[in-house]
């Protein structure tokens, strides 16, 4: 009766012990706070919870693990499981996915966002690029084209740019550049101070950033229609943290991320756009509208970036061309 006993013990033990090993939780680094930029994580999140029992979770932290610029130096060493960062904040460490910043590529969705997005991410060099910092790439997190909100007197024309300081990052900056406009390069999270102390004059984002870090609250003008480009901001895993997963909670997060991204879509086509309209008109903010001849000017001015950009890249051995005609080839069909 005793070694019943015993036996029952031992095997209670044991199965509670395995229970407690099957459960595993991932730290997640973000920063900010929610908004629409990090829904897909949000929901990602929520369903790989749903579909493992809660036995897989997802701890989500706004800046509370790492300094957004320094998201992918934590994936390396494994500071943390997930992180979300912007290939513009550190161009050296992932020049392969540089190449979805170059301006006006042409994107003109979201959904046409993640498709290029996602076929670079699956490209052999992008994989390799990556893999020196230990990161899998997942899912973009896809934006809008870029526009400006800015103080002072507004720019009238793309020439009235020249000798502007103006945070924008990437492809973006260099755009600015091309017409003569001062860029910088500074984090979402630093741009409200910049443009209140006349740092800069004007600050590039997608518009739900504008009201998350409220330059709107700030601004005088915004530009609708320059559309310079985007930045890309990838959502990756530390590789080792993803491999160790077991089969079900791999597929649990694998199989999660095209609905994670549907559900950022829908957000932002239909939460964040219905709010921005309204939310420039409340703060009589000016609309700086363009003719079509000064944005052919502007993409005539900056047409030499992606040129440049295939010779510096494959100078340091990335196929870089092949990538440009990736995106190019994708956003054709």
């Amino acid at each position: 009766m005793k070694t019943l006993v015993k036996v029952a013990i031992a095997t209670t033990l044991t199965f509670g012990f395995a229970a407690e090993a099957m459960a595993v939780e991932w730290n997640v680094s973000l920063w900010g706070k929610r908004r629409a930029f990090t829904e897909h994580v949000e929901k990602l999140a929520e369903l790989v919870a749903e579909k493992t029992n809660g036995d897989f979770t997802l701890n989500i932290s706004y800046g509370g693990l790492s300094k957004n610029t320094e998201n992918l130096d934590g994936i390396s060493i494994g500071a943390f499981e997930m992180a979300q960062f912007c290939a513009g904040y550190h161009a050296d460490k992932n020049p392969s996915i540089t190449v979805l910043e170059l301006p006006f590529l042409g994107v003109s969705s979201l959904e046409q966002e993640i498709a290029v997005s996602m076929a670079v991410y699956n490209h052999p060099a992008t994989k390799a690029d990556l893999a020196r910092w230990n990161a899998t790439l997942l899912m973009p997190s896809p934006l809008p084209q870029y526009n400006f909100v800015g103080v002072g007197d507004a720019p009238r024309t793309v020439a009235d740019f020249a000798g502007m300081t103006v945070r924008a990052t990437g492809g973006i900056g260099r755009a600015m550049e091309s017409v003569d406009a001062v860029p910088n390069s500074m984090s979402a999270t630093e741009v409200r101070q910049a443009l209140d102390s006349g740092v800069v004059k004007a600050v590039s984002f997608a518009p739900h950033a504008h009201m998350s870090y409220g330059t709107i609250e700030s601004g005088k003008w915004w530009t609708t229609n320059l559309n310079p480009g985007t930045v890309n901001c990838p959502v990756v895993a530390n590789t080792d943290a993803l491999n160790d997963l077991s089969d079900a909670n791999r597929d649990a997060l694998l199989s999660s991320i095209p609905e994670a991204l549907a559900h950022y879509v829908d957000f932002y086509n239909n939460d964040t756009m219905a709010a921005w309209g309204p939310a420039l008109e409340k703060r009589g903010i000016e609309s700086v509208t363009y003719s079509d001849e000064e944005l052919a000017a502007f993409r005539s001015a900056a047409g030499g970036i992606a040129q440049d950009w295939v010779e510096s890249n494959t100078a340091k051995g990335l196929p870089a061309q092949e990538l440009l005609d990736l995106v190019l080839a994708t956003l054709s069909n």
